[in-house]
């Protein structure tokens, strides 16, 4: 079984630092593949989402949401046609997530739970042994 995971270096509006309403996490619509790893979404429906069952390393479960937001694709004064994956705000508090940590969130195929962590290891300048490939904000890892 294939196991895909993906990552993000964290912003402070990311994590919440910036005090600004967190809207979550973007998602490039050029990232085709990692849209793919994550549920689809019918975009003839306005604003479609799924809830993402999360498992993080203490073995606690969280629940995102992941959205397409696509009024523009609905109404003529639309102006949104982004993804975005939301309600993470209290899980990043919990696991003390700050700027320039790195979000990864992993799953294996053909199975509906994901697993998450953050990881602050790039902060201390530290090497890892993932080896990204960039994909404008996310990068795959193998």
């Amino acid at each position: 079984m294939n196991k895909h995971a993906y990552q993000k270096l964290l912003t402070a509006n990311d994590t919440g630092e910036t005090g600004s309403h967190q809207a979550g996490l973007h998602i490039p619509k050029t990232n085709g593949e990692f849209l793919e790893f994550l549920p689809a979404l019918d975009p003839r429906e306005k604003n479609p989402d799924s809830w993402l069952e999360c498992v993080d390393e203490a073995s606690r479960i969280w629940k995102f949401r992941f959205v397409h937001y696509n009024n523009k694709l609905h109404s003529i004064k639309g102006t949104r046609n982004e993804f975005r994956i939301t309600h993470m705000t209290a899980y990043f508090r919990s696991v003390g997530a700050t700027e320039g940590d790195t979000f990864i969130i992993s799953k294996n195929e053909g199975e509906s739970l994901y697993t998450i962590k953050v990881n602050s290891e790039n902060k201390s300048g530290s090497s890892t042994s993932i080896t990204p490939v960039k994909l404008k904000g996310w990068t795959k890892v193998y």
